[in-house]
């Protein structure tokens, strides 16, 4: 009778415990930093994105030792805007982008005379500037010089113009539960199109006119994607990266990194994957901010 007791006891505390790390994943100051993908070329890639799509290069380090170099970019500093982080590995001039990768989308105040702009500077269109199938929102397709697509989308001026990053999933509800449990995001809105056969879910910490959101598509009767080799992962910031690794865990994704401190620059970080093996990093706010200086 003692034992049960105190085996009761034990595992009320140890649920109350899990209950309290899901709580705290809600209120933690969460933001998404970047998106991390390699290209064959950085010049090519910088001169494309800074001339066609009107982003600053933000900072740039190479890393001899490891045989790589990076690139930031983005529409305004790092500290306050989402940015994208090109990796170069040495030698490597091409890879698979995969079925399981969408496109990255950018809000434009124009899409025509992006369009236009674009074409001129030789880049490459998949969908000419139109309204959005079964909706009145004006979009265009474009692909970066590595088969990158990245979706125009016409709005009033955004704090955040780099605002989409949109991955495949082979099953919405669960991707959702996953991403606001261990990921404390918000499902801001969801769509079925049944016409064409998906639905998507946009997923993110505030409104999708202000903050970078991920959008996940669902294509009915598609489980699984190829994800090539070409798109790697977001970085997300957290207060806490041991709790957020406790949390993710609780949530049935996989640790592929414990948490603790890098080597060589002391950030502490963990990185995870979801249930279809797409990867996140989560960085300490305050050591990515101290990264920064």
């Amino acid at each position: 009778m003692g034992f049960n007791a105190t085996g009761n006891i034990a595992h009320a505390s140890t649920s109350a415990a899990q209950e309290n790390v899901l709580e705290w994943v809600k209120k933690d100051k969460r933001r998404m930093l970047h998106v991390v993908y390699r290209v064959g070329d950085l010049d090519r890639t910088i001169k494309f994105y800074t001339e066609c799509l009107g982003m600053k290069l933000l900072r740039r380090r190479d890393i001899p030792e490891e045989r790589y170099t990076n690139a930031f970019l983005g529409y305004g500093p790092e500290d306050s805007h989402f940015v994208i982080e090109l990796t170069y590995n040495y030698g490597v001039d091409k890879y698979d982008i995969g079925a399981g990768f969408g496109h990255f989308g950018i809000a434009v105040e124009d899409v025509t005379k992006t369009v236009d702009l674009i074409k001129a500077k030789g880049g490459k269109v998949t969908r000419e500037p139109g309204p959005v199938k079964g909706g009145s929102t004006v979009i265009a397709f474009i692909e970066d010089p590595d088969g990158y697509k990245f979706e125009l989308l016409e709005r009033g001026p955004t704090p955040e113009p780099l605002c989409q990053v949109m991955l495949r999933v082979g099953d919405l509800d669960r991707s959702i539960n996953f991403y606001e449990k261990a990921f404390g995001m918000e499902l801001l809105r969801k769509r079925d199109n049944p016409e064409y056969k998906y639905t998507i879910a946009m997923m993110g910490y505030g409104p999708e006119d202000k903050n970078a959101v991920l959008e996940l598509t669902y294509n009915y009767g598609v489980s699984e994607y190829d994800k090539g080799n070409g798109y790697a992962q977001i970085a997300i910031g957290t207060d806490d990266v041991y709790k957020t690794a406790e949390a993710i865990k609780l949530s049935g994704g996989k640790i592929t990194r414990e948490p603790g401190p890098l080597p060589g620059i002391n950030t502490k970080i963990t990185a995870c994957l979801d249930p279809d093996g797409w990867k996140s990093v989560f960085v300490d706010n305050i050591d990515f901010l101290k990264e920064l200086d």
